[in-house]
């Protein structure tokens, strides 16, 4: 009966168009009202203390790291590098929209914001030289989910502050996926346009490559910064954020002069605005959390699925499937804030890396934002590109199954994922 009020209030807010963070703080008020434990005073102190976190400062300077980059022209001097490297290649395009993906994705973080830089810069490109717009823009956005996958991950900040999992860790574990996630990228792209007549730009002289690589080295400095500080011990994830901040804004100031102090305000604000968002879907969420912990429903979970325990890897796979199904409905981070903690104990319970399953939780939840109903980061790239949401669709479709035996393969050989986070931890 307490799993029952739980989705209930939880998904009837939710389906009344309620934003998710109040959706959230209302169904752990449901609970207390259930087990007959109501308190504003409690109510109001876990709120406080979930987002009250120091790890989560990590995130106001990671989003503000992206947008000074964004609007800074290190994006800009990425993609350049790329179509150098690659714009010569039949349907060279995708893979200058795959290559700038990851290296955008090892800058910020976020998902969204990647996916919006490729596509406004690419898009026009693409369509230009007589790419199909709906295959070019189910590529982009695929590449843009690699961003959750590879630090600095805003996704595995959040799993990790939620879960108590290391977020440095996580950090390492999620690169050797991420990449895997480009490789079969590039793979099914030429796939998809096996057949199809592409014009291809002039190779390139390796004068005009290296002015391009040289226009680009401090932009691509910065992940390697960011890695090997972690790496060797240097600093936090969370000071990482701070690193990135300012060494994006001294690089888009002194170094490229593409930012100016009047740029600034309008990038502050929103950071600011989206980490609000952030951090109020946080403080609500440690209201239900607190709620789940008390009704005790990870041992009603266990007892459900207690016969699974002693099979790890179906475990896995059902856990996959249902956060297959929930992904289809709901943005990655109230995912990670209302399942991360109900399903970690169980996991601990069944033997499963902790780290493992991090990454696997938010490659689901990344996939996730390519489906429809909700697809955030469809929803960005059918703004940018002016396509047809039941375009996008087509486009996307190949990526999203090709991804989804990428997950079956982790959940069979969960060593691909735990065996190159040892070599980088």
């Amino acid at each position: 009966m307490t799993i029952v009020v739980f989705l209930s209030s939880l998904f009837g807010f939710m389906l009344l168009g309620m934003p998710i963070a109040f959706a959230l703080m209302l169904s752990g008020v449901a609970l207390m009202a259930h087990l007959d434990f109501f308190d504003a005073q409690l109510l109001a102190q876990n709120m406080l203390s979930g987002a009250d976190n120091f790890p989560l400062i990590a995130v106001p300077f990671f989003l503000l790291a992206g947008g000074l980059m964004n609007q800074g022209g290190i994006s800009r001097r990425i993609v350049d590098l790329a179509v150098t490297l690659f714009g010569h290649i039949r349907g060279g395009l995708g893979f200058v929209a795959i290559g700038a993906a990851v290296i955008l994705a090892s800058l910020s973080g976020s998902a969204i914001a990647d996916t919006a830089a490729v596509a406004t810069l690419l898009i026009p490109m693409m369509r230009s030289n007589g790419y199909n717009v709906e295959k070019s823009s189910g590529l982009i956005a695929s590449a843009g989910i690699i961003a959750p996958m590879l630090p600095p991950s805003m996704s595995f900040i959040i799993f990790g502050v939620t879960t108590n999992v290391s977020i440095t860790k996580l950090f390492m574990a999620g690169i050797a996926p991420g990449l895997m996630m480009a490789a079969v990228l590039v793979a099914t792209w030429v796939w998809v346009v096996r057949r199809e007549q592409m014009p291809t730009a002039p190779r390139r002289s390796w004068a005009v490559r290296g002015q391009a690589f040289v226009d680009a080295f401090w932009a691509l400095l910065l992940p390697i910064i960011i890695v090997g500080g972690m790496r060797g011990g240097v600093f936090t994830p969370t000071e990482a954020a701070v690193v990135a901040a300012v060494y994006a804004f001294l690089i888009s100031f002194f170094v490229y002069r593409s930012l100016t102090l009047a740029m600034l305000p309008a990038i502050l604000i929103a950071a600011a605005r989206t980490t609000a968002v952030v951090m109020f879907l946080v403080a609500a969420a440690l209201v239900t959390s607190y709620m789940i912990t008390l009704a005790d429903l990870p041992g009603m979970l266990i007892e459900l699925l207690e016969p699974l325990l002693d099979h790890p890897k179906w475990l896995m796979a059902a856990i996959m499937v249902v956060l297959t199904l929930v992904g289809t409905a709901m943005d990655l981070t109230p995912t990670i804030l209302i399942l991360g903690p109900v399903l970690m104990p169980l996991v601990t319970r069944a033997g499963i890396d902790p780290v493992y399953f991090g990454v696997m939780f938010v490659m689901v939840g990344a996939v996730g934002l390519l489906t429809p109903p909700v697809g955030t980061v469809l929803n960005v790239v059918c703004g940018v590109a002016r396509v047809s949401m039941e375009g996008i669709i087509k486009g996307v479709w190949p990526y999203v199954i090709t991804y989804t035996i990428l997950l079956g393969i982790f959940v069979i050989f969960p060593e691909l994922i735990t065996v190159p986070a040892g070599w980088l931890h």
